[in-house]
């Protein structure tokens, strides 16, 4: 069976800048074989944008909600899409 790669669009809200949330999300991503990018936005969220096995995108949902262990997440938004780029690797903006 073949695997369709998927993309999910991630917007998370709360404390989760400066403790070291976009590099958290790098690593999990790399570590699950994900592509894509995270950066922080002007509204002090943080955006993620990653493609892949859907399986694996989830993982990537579920480490969002909690982050890393000096983030406080209040809010994720999950959006799912067709895999539009085909990106190289997985990078912070």
């Amino acid at each position: 069976m073949i695997t369709v790669p998927k993309r999910v669009e991630i917007k998370v809200v709360g404390r989760v800048r400066g403790v070291f949330f976009r590099q958290g999300v790098k690593q999990k991503a790399e570590e699950l074989g994900l592509t894509g990018w995270v950066k922080n936005e002007e509204d002090s969220s943080v955006r993620i944008v990653a493609e892949g096995e859907e399986e694996n995108l989830q993982k990537l949902v579920e480490w969002a909600r909690l982050g890393t262990e000096w983030a406080r997440v209040e809010k994720v938004q999950v959006e799912w899409r067709e895999t539009e780029e085909g990106f190289k690797s997985f990078v912070i903006r």
